[in-house]
């Protein structure tokens, strides 16, 4: 896990009217790529929507520091996917040395990247080694999540909070206070904040990540407008009812199928209705990338070379080999280029990772770095701030390597899958390093 601290947030990201700091640091934050003509525009954005949406004291009204909807910035490379692990942060198979990242959340607000959170990362070029391992330096990373809110009820494999049914699989990684995964939501007292994909043939969410959250002041929620009705000032997205009259930030051309990310008061209305406060930013900025890769479901099929990732148009006509399989909810990996929110693809490769299946399942997550914590009782350790079950391994490498070779301080690379708890690593590999 990046050693980065968290600060200048609450547990849902708003703006304490105590930290004059925030201020300070949204003037500075580089949210996008290095070198961007765009990022004082972009810092300057923030500022204004902190002053509009909080009244320069957001703790005090529960309003979360909202951004405008889109930026623009270039990189040479850029990528979406799905923390899968540390060493420093492994994004669709690359590992990105955040040491000199700028890391802020949905709200531009200073964060910590966590395995299974959802990220867009932008960087130098990929470079690919004899091992096929890649690498590059991150510039941003930008920690995306689906929903923040409270847990209505819960089922065998699912949850649902702020209208949204959140489907748990064997992928689904729970933060550390929640110990007994799905088990350790209780309905009407727990508040979540949800990393995911949409699955627009059930409408659900796939959960990659539940993290528990404390003293919320707001709730937010990411989604697909519709049922809207100007008049009464209300639309819905998935289950969840909003009304927005009395928003800030409010889109000029708010329509049905529109993407938005919404604050909301912790309390519904007299109607059950949830209240919302400011539009944040939904839209992903409008990066150009030479290298883009995106990994996610398709969310709109219109043909095999035209479709759509995560909401990002696909032009896929120059590739020569494409799955046979492609349709809406479809989990896929897509490289190529980006320009203007296209993403021109060069390969399209079938994916299955947040359903939790998948030949590379044993060995999902991995993590480099050093041991700490090490219990031999437990035949556990923590490296990266993530416990390590080392119990089941089957292979240890270099030959001759084994438990007895674990002290506190040696160098590992670890693979595995998650625990029972989905918040420790079962691992399968452990690799001593010199």
């Amino acid at each position: 896990m990046s050693d980065r601290p968290s600060r200048h947030r609450s547990a849902t990201g708003v703006v304490s009217p105590a930290r004059p700091s925030t201020i300070a640091f949204a003037a500075a934050v580089r949210p996008r790529g290095r070198g961007s003509l765009a990022l004082a525009a972009c810092a300057v954005s923030a500022v204004l929507a902190l002053v509009s949406a909080c009244g320069g004291g957001g703790g005090a009204s529960g309003t979360a520091l909202t951004s405008t909807d889109s930026t623009t910035s270039s990189a040479s490379a850029w990528s979406e996917g799905t923390v899968s692990g540390f060493g420093s942060v492994i994004v669709n198979g690359v590992r990105y040395d955040d040491s000199t990242a700028t890391v802020v959340d949905d709200d531009g607000l200073t964060t910590k990247v966590t395995l299974g959170a959802r990220v867009e990362v932008t960087s130098s070029s990929v470079t690919t080694a004899s091992d096929d391992s890649s690498t590059a330096v991150a510039g941003s990373i930008t920690v995306r999540s689906q929903l923040t809110g409270p847990v209505a009820s819960v089922d065998t494999a699912s949850f649902v909070a702020l209208g949204q049914t959140v489907d748990v699989t064997e992928a689904t990684v729970f933060d550390s206070t929640l110990a007994s995964g799905l088990s350790s939501l209780v309905a009407g007292s727990t508040v979540v904040r949800v990393h995911g994909l949409v699955d627009s043939v059930t409408g659900h969410l796939l959960a990659t990540r539940v993290e528990s959250v404390t003293a919320a002041t707001a709730y937010a929620l990411r989604g697909t407008v519709s049922a809207l009705d100007t008049t009464a000032t209300t639309f819905n997205l998935g289950g969840a009812a909003i009304v927005y009259g009395s928003a800030s930030n409010i889109p000029t051309a708010l329509a049905d199928g529109q993407s938005v990310r919404v604050v909301l008061s912790t309390t519904p209305d007299s109607a059950g209705r949830w209240v919302a406060t400011a539009f944040g930013k939904a839209a992903r900025s409008t990066t150009a990338a030479t290298d883009a890769r995106v990994r996610g479901t398709v969310t709109t099929y219109t043909s095999a070379t035209s479709f759509a990732v995560n909401g990002i148009t696909v032009d896929a006509s120059a590739v020569t080999s494409l799955p046979s399989t492609l349709a809406v909810g479809v989990e896929v990996e897509v490289q190529g280029t980006l320009a203007n929110g296209v993403l021109v693809a060069s390969a399209v490769t079938l994916k299955s990772e947040a359903r939790g299946s998948g030949s590379q399942a044993k060995e999902r997550y991995e993590l480099h770095g050093t041991i700490s914590a090490l219990d031999v009782t437990a035949q556990t350790f923590v490296v990266r701030g993530v416990t390590v079950g080392y119990g089941s391994v089957t292979s240890w490498l270099p030959s001759g390597a084994s438990a007895a070779s674990l002290v506190d301080g040696v160098k590992v690379t670890v693979k595995g899958a998650l625990g029972s708890d989905r918040s420790t690593l079962t691992a399968t590999t452990v690799r001593i390093r010199s």
